[in-house]
């Protein structure tokens, strides 16, 4: 089992509360991402896997950068399955379109554009600049996975938060 420490935990629900504010975040609920699951849950389940991961290597990165990008890392806001509602071949595009997204809607460092940008290296071509970058890309195709063949989030949120 996935399980931060107090201190990460902390973290996560402060960074949490911060995006999740927003409507058009909330709104990511309602697009699919892998079999049941919602693009927010799985945002959700990235940065939980991704904080968890930075603590399981020993990396020293910035915790609320790391939480805030890869909750916004698949911030496209369409459906993806249906071809009518994006340009392009998803897996490549995507990354692009949810930065622009972000950027609209939310003031991001240069870290947090590097998440977003690049979490699906190594199809989009320039590698990743920052350690937070790496992790959430790991995460990410981790969460992938599991949602994909067991049908379930890594991580689930409270119906409170």
């Amino acid at each position: 089992m996935l399980r931060l420490t107090e201190s990460d935990d902390r973290c996560f629900r402060r960074c949490l509360k911060g995006v999740l504010c927003s409507r058009d975040v909330r709104s990511m609920s309602a697009f699919v991402q892998h079999a049941e699951i919602s693009t927010l849950e799985h945002s959700v389940s990235v940065a939980y896997v991704s904080l968890w991961l930075s603590e399981k290597v020993h990396w020293r990165v910035h915790r609320r950068s790391l939480v805030r990008g890869a909750l916004l890392h698949d911030f496209f806001l369409y459906d993806w399955h249906l071809k009518s509602t994006r340009k392009g071949l998803h897996g490549f595009t995507h990354p692009r379109t949810a930065l622009e997204n972000a950027e609209r809607r939310f003031r991001l460092n240069q870290c947090e554009k590097d998440i977003i940008v690049k979490h699906m290296w190594p199809l989009t071509p320039v590698p990743p600049r920052y350690r937070e970058s790496v992790l959430v890309g790991l995460a990410d195709k981790y969460c992938s996975l599991v949602e994909t063949l067991r049908k379930h989030a890594v991580y689930r949120l409270n119906q409170s938060e």
